[in-house]
């Protein structure tokens, strides 16, 4: 990665501030986005990096961030879009419509986001990387998640649809769902007292240097025979291949 742009959204903590860190130790210049100003301007600090608060789920924000990377980096070769919410958790019947659009505004809208504002500017260089971070609860119905389930389930047909439209452009279009892992989302989960998976011991959970490992290689070739396709992180054959597990 000497040399090379990444963009990562959702960079003030959990698997996006991994992810930075993970990329800049390998030489990337980083772009770090989130709505969190100090803590992005903290990380940017250890890695060097490009701190741009920005909201996903605000068009011209989002935009304003890419355009900011490319006038300072001259490109942008990956662009890993991983900032989600979690919240509302809780019934259908009992969610409250506006925190309910919020989440799918910044899971779904988000991911449209980038891909809107990042395309254009691949296109132009002749290729690029986008990496989605996923869920498995974008193809399963979670307790009390209705509103992240529809979020990461419209995320993931985005996945392919970029896909099916752009890697006759050049672009490289994934997702990854990490499975469980230890961020402050687990312990909102766990919080809530809602569903099995707030119920799973700490100690179940991958750390988050797991999935940022997992996006460095996916930027690489040997990722390619899974383009437009979501990896799966519990997978015992893709934590070899990233160097997890022996």
């Amino acid at each position: 990665m000497q040399g090379r742009v990444v963009a990562v959204t959702g960079a003030s903590r959990g698997i996006g501030a991994a992810a930075a860190r993970v990329f800049a130790e390998t030489g990337a210049q980083v772009a770090l986005m989130a709505r969190d100003a100090a803590a992005l301007a903290g990380l940017a600090a250890e890695t060097g990096g490009l701190a741009l608060p920005c909201d996903v789920a605000d068009w011209g924000q989002m935009a304003a961030a890419v355009d900011r990377t490319v006038a300072a980096f001259g490109r942008l070769d990956v662009l890993v879009l991983n900032a989600g919410r979690i919240e509302p958790i809780g019934s259908l019947a009992e969610a409250d419509p506006a925190d309910w659009a919020r989440s799918v505004a910044v899971n779904l809208t988000g991911v449209f986001h980038g891909l809107r504002a990042a395309i254009p500017v691949m296109r132009a260089q002749g290729g690029g990387t986008i990496l989605v971070v996923s869920s498995g609860a974008a193809h399963a119905p979670c307790e009390g998640w209705s509103a992240y389930c529809a979020g990461k389930a419209g995320a993931a047909m985005l996945v392919r649809q970029a896909h099916m439209e752009e890697a006759a452009h050049g672009l490289r279009v994934m997702g990854l769902s990490p499975g469980t892992v230890a961020t402050g989302m687990q312990r909102a989960i766990a919080a809530s007292g809602v569903g099995p998976v707030a119920r799973l011991d700490w100690s179940a959970h991958i750390p988050p240097e797991w999935p940022a490992r997992a996006l460095l290689w996916m930027c690489g070739p040997g990722a390619d025979a899974h383009l437009g396709q979501e990896l799966r992180l519990r997978d015992e054959d893709l934590r070899r291949k990233v160097g997890l597990i022996a």
